[in-house]
C-alpha cells in the first residue's frame, strides 16, 4: 500500500506525488519519529510521523493507524494528509503526513500554565472538553474506541480547538451503554478534565512513587488543595 517515496541528498521527500522539504526533527518516542517538513507545492508546514516496522505485524499495525485516520473527516480528529510505506533493507517505515499544530498538545498548554501557577479558565476548559467529546462521539459512532485518551494525545489549535490523535490504539468494539469500553472512555475523559482543572493527572503522585497502574485506578481520587 502507499505511493512511491524517494529521498535525495538535499532532504527532499515525495509523498503521493507531492514534494516536501525536511526542516528539523520534532521528537521521538517508542518506535516512531516526528519530523517537521514543508510542502514545496504550498509552503505549509506538516508533521511527518515515521513508524519503524520490524516485522509484518508492525506493518499491519501501522497500516491500521492509516485506515483509522481515513475513516474520519471531523474538525476534532487529526486528519491524514498522505502516507506511504518506505522499504529500508529488511525493515520498513510507515510514513504518515499530518498537519503541523504549532501549539503542541493539551498537556503542553497545561504544563506551561502550571509553571506560572495559573490554570485554564473554566470557560476554556468546557470549550476544549466539548470538542474532545465531539471527537469521541464520532469515533464511537463508527463503532470504535480510542483506548488511549490523555492530554498528550490531544493537540490544541491556536483557537483552542482540540484534535484527537494517536489513532493507532483504536480498535473495533461494540460500544454498549453499560459496557466496559464505554466506562474506560468516560474514565479517561474524566482524567483529562482533572488535568485541565488542576494542572496534574489524578494518579500522578502514585506513579511518582513507582506504584502500579492497577493500584492507581483502585484508589479514590482526591481533589488538590489550591486556590483555583
Amino acid at each position: 500500500m502507499g505511493s512511491t517515496l524517494c529521498i535525495c541528498s538535499r532532504g527532499v521527500i515525495t509523498i503521493e506525488n507531492k514534494r516536501y522539504l525536511f526542516i528539523q526533527k520534532l521528537g521521538e518516542g517508542g518506535f516512531s519519529y516526528v519530523d517537521l517538513v514543508e510542502g514545496v507545492h504550498d509552503g505549509r508546514f506538516y508533521a511527518l510521523k515515521r513508524i519503524l516496522c520490524h516485522d509484518r505485524e508492525d506493518r499491519k499495525e501501522a497500516l491500521h493507524e492509516v485506515e483509522m485516520h481515513r475513516l474520519f473527516n471531523h474538525p476534532n480528529i487529526l486528519r491524514l494528509e498522505g502516507h506511504c510505506m518506505m522499504e529500508k533493507g529488511p525493515k520498513w517505515e510507515a510514513w504518515l503526513l499530518l498537519p503541523f499544530v504549532r501549539r503542541g498538545t493539551l498537556w503542553n498548554a497545561v504544563e506551561a500554565l502550571r509553571d506560572r501557577n495559573v490554570f485554564l479558565s473554566e470557560e476554556k476548559i468546557l470549550y476544549i472538553l466539548h470538542g474532545i467529546c465531539l471527537g469521541l462521539k464520532a469515533i464511537h459512532d463508527q463503532g470504535y474506541a480510542h483506548r488511549d485518551l490523555k492530554p498528550t494525545n490531544v493537540l490544541l489549535e491556536d483557537d483552542d480547538r482540540p484534535l484527537l490523535m494517536d489513532l493507532g490504539s483504536m480498535n473495533h468494539s461494540r460500544i454498549e451503554v453499560n459496557g466496559n469500553r464505554q466506562a474506560m472512555a468516560v474514565q479517561s475523559l474524566g482524567c483529562v478534565l482533572y488535568s485541565m482543572m488542576f494542572g496534574e493527572g489524578p494518579y500522578d503522585m502514585i506513579f511518582q512513587k513507582g506504584d502500579s497502574v492497577a493500584l492507581a485506578v483502585q484508589n479514590s481520587i482526591s481533589i488538590p488543595e489550591n486556590n483555583r
